[in-house]
């Protein structure tokens, strides 16, 4: 179960990534559309990719994912790093979908710049989530956070920030 599990976690996490990585060049297709008829087909061509493919693969492979964390037990610091980076992927995601409601209007436009920095962005994330699962780095948090996780630290956090004491 979890070979296949994982099979399945590997090849969704690759058709999203790929396609977070894709969707700038289509939105960079804007600017070259001189027709409404034109616009019409490029915008419905990228909202099929986006909610028949990239939702789909983005769904499945943190739900195949969600399954590999109970079935494989990893609770290590490097794999909240890697959860802190799919998260920014997610972000990435639904910024996207926001985006492909606004840029086919009529006077959107897609900036390069926008498309450079969105494109080295995604493939910035991307890149860090597989460094970060090859490598499986040895984070060691109370070098982090020395004082913060001894008992009792909470309520003294807390009473600071609130002007109580709980003693």
């Amino acid at each position: 179960m979890t070979t296949f599990l994982k099979f399945v976690h590997i090849a969704t996490i690759s058709i999203w990534a790929a396609g977070l990585v894709c969707l700038p060049f289509l939105f960079a297709q804007r600017k070259d559309v001189p027709r409404p008829d034109a616009l019409n087909r490029l915008h419905a061509m990228v909202r099929f990719f986006y909610v028949v493919i990239l939702s789909p693969a983005a769904f499945v492979a943190v739900g195949s994912g969600t399954g590999l964390i109970f079935l494989r037990s990893t609770f290590e610091p490097w794999f909240a790093l890697k959860l802190a980076l799919v998260g920014m992927m997610v972000i990435t995601h639904i910024l996207s979908g926001l985006l492909i409601l606004k840029l086919f209007d009529e006077t959107s436009r897609y900036s390069t710049i926008r498309f450079v920095v969105v494109t080295g962005g995604t493939l910035a994330v991307v890149s860090a989530i597989l460094a970060v699962v090859s490598a499986k780095p040895d984070i060691d948090v109370s070098r982090l956070t020395p004082d913060w996780l001894l008992p009792g630290r909470l309520s003294e956090i807390a009473g600071n920030m609130l002007g109580w004491d709980f003693r």
